[in-house]
C-alpha cells in the first residue's frame, strides 16, 4: 500500500511524476484498444466461449458495460482509420472524441475530422460535428411533471401517467439491447423504468379496463405479469409448436433441415434454454439470446434432426461450428450470397408496399393509415397487386 502513499514527494516530483503517467496510459490506451479490435476482428471470443466481443470484455476482462461499449466502438473506428490509433497515443484526441467521430467518419472526409478534432473538449467536438452533420430537427422530448418520491408513494397502484416509468432518467439513450432501469425495491422486487409511447400507454389502459373485474386496482404490475405469461405462451407455440411431444411420434424430421416439435421441445429443456458451446478451458457460453438449434453432425454430412442430434447454439457459435466444419471462405461465401438474397427480398418487398400505399393514398386514405394498411398486405407476398389492395382495404374496413 506505501506505493499509494505520495505525502513524502515534493510538488514538482508529484506533477511530473503525473505528466508521465498520463503519457503512458494514453499509449497503453492506444495499445489496449488495438488489441480489442485484434481479438474482434479475429473472434477470438468465440472459441473461448462468448457470444460477442461486449461479453467477452464484461465478464471476461471484467470491464464495466459503458467503458467496454466505449472501447469496442473506439477500436473498431480506429481499425478502419488507424490515424486514431496514433492521435489517441499522441494525446490530440481522447477516448470521448473518438467515439463521438465515429459515426461520421468516411474514407473522404477522416483527415479533415481529425484535424479538426485535434485538441478540441468534447463539447467543442460536438459543436464541430453539429455544424458539419446538422440534424434535419431537433428531437422532441416531452417529459411530465413528477412528484417528490415520498408524494409518488401516495398513488394508487394503477397510477398510470405519474409512474416512474415516465421520469425523465428513463428517457436517457441506452444501448440497444437495455431494458429499462432497474433496482432492487426488495430481496425479490424490482423497481423497472421505462418510457412508452402514446399507443403503448393506451394498450395498457385498455388491458387495465378488460381486467377490471379480476384486478380491480388495475395493478400495473400484474398486468404486466398476466401480459408476460399470455406472450410467452405464444412464442413457445410459434418457436416449439403448438403441440406437446407424444410418446408415438417420430423423433426422426422427414424433411432434413427441418426438426420437430417433439424434438425442439426437448432439446430446449435439456439445454435449459442457454447455448450449450463449451470452452477448451471448460467455459460453457451463457447467451440465452438469439439461440438458434443446431445439427450436432451437419447436415450435409448426414446429420439428423433427432434429440441426440440437436442442439442449442447462440447465433455467433452455430456459425463458428460451421466454419470450423467446411472453412471461414466457404462460410463466408454463403453468407454474403445471403445476405443478397435478403437484400433483393427487402427491395422487392418495398415495391410491392409502394404500389399499395399509392393504391390507398389515391383512393383518399390517411397517410398513417395507408401505411399500416401497405405493410398489412405484405403478409400476402405472392398475391397479385389487386389481392393486396383488398386485402389492404379489409384491413381498414376493420379499423
Amino acid at each position: 500500500m506505501r506505493e499509494y502513499s505520495l505525502a513524502h514527494l515534493s510538488d514538482a516530483v508529484v506533477l511530473l511524476e503525473l505528466a508521465e503517467l498520463i503519457a503512458r496510459d494514453r499509449v497503453t490506451t492506444a495499445i489496449l484498444l488495438a488489441h480489442i479490435a485484434e481479438v474482434d476482428a479475429r473472434r477470438l471470443y468465440v472459441p473461448a466461449g462468448y457470444p460477442s466481443m461486449f461479453a467477452y470484455c464484461v465478464d471476461e476482462l471484467q470491464i464495466s458495460e459503458d467503458a467496454a461499449s466505449k472501447r469496442i466502438q473506439a477500436a473498431r473506428a480506429a481499425r478502419q482509420f488507424p490515424a486514431l490509433f496514433v492521435a489517441l497515443a499522441h494525446g490530440r484526441l481522447h477516448l470521448t472524441a473518438v467515439c463521438l467521430l465515429a459515426p461520421h467518419l468516411t474514407p473522404e472526409n477522416a483527415d479533415e475530422l481529425l484535424e479538426g478534432a485535434e485538441n478540441r473538449s468534447k463539447a467543442e467536438i460536438q459543436q464541430l460535428l453539429a455544424h458539419r452533420f446538422p440534424a434535419p430537427e431537433g428531437r422532441a422530448i416531452v417529459r411530465p411533471m413528477t412528484a417528490a418520491p415520498a408524494e409518488r408513494s401516495q398513488h394508487a397502484p394503477a397510477h398510470v401517467a405519474g409512474e416512474p416509468s415516465l421520469l425523465a432518467g428513463a428517457l436517457e439513450e441506452h444501448a440497444p439491447a437495455h431494458v429499462g432501469d432497474t433496482e432492487v425495491a426488495s430481496p425479490e422486487r424490482f423497481l423497472l423504468q421505462l418510457a412508452i409511447p402514446t399507443s403503448t400507454h393506451d394498450k395498457l389502459r385498455y388491458a387495465q379496463a378488460l381486467l377490471s373485474h379480476a384486478l380491480p386496482t388495475g395493478d400495473v404490475a400484474h398486468v404486466l405479469d398476466r401480459a408476460l405469461d399470455a406472450l410467452i405462451t405464444r412464442l413457445e407455440k410459434r418457436k416449439f409448436g403448438g403441440k406437446a411431444p407424444h410418446k408415438s411420434q417420430p423423433r426422426m424430421s422427414i424433411r432434413s433441415r427441418y426438426v420437430p416439435v417433439q424434438v425442439r421441445r426437448a432439446v430446449w429443456q435439456r439445454d435449459q434454454g442457454q447455448c450449450t458451446f463449451v470452452s477448451q478451458c471448460g467455459r460453457r457460453c451463457t447467451a440465452r439470446k438469439f439461440l438458434e438449434f443446431d445439427h450436432v453432425e451437419p447436415v450435409a454430412r448426414g446429420g439428423r434432426a433427432t434429440e441426440t442430434g440437436m442442439r442449442l447454439r447462440c447465433r455467433a457459435h452455430n456459425q463458428y461450428e460451421a466454419e470450423r466444419a467446411f472453412g471461414a471462405a466457404f462460410m463466408s461465401r454463403k453468407r454474403d450470397e445471403a445476405r443478397r438474397v435478403r437484400a433483393e427480398a427487402q427491395s422487392k418487398a418495398k415495391e410491392r408496399v409502394q404500389d399499395v400505399l399509392a393504391g390507398l393514398r389515391g383512393l383518399g386514405c390517411r397517410a398513417d393509415e395507408a401505411h399500416r394498411a401497405a405493410e398489412f398486405s405484405e403478409t400476402l407476398p405472392d398475391a397479385t397487386l389487386e389481392e393486396r389492395m383488398r386485402a389492404a382495404l379489409r384491413f381498414l374496413s376493420r379499423r
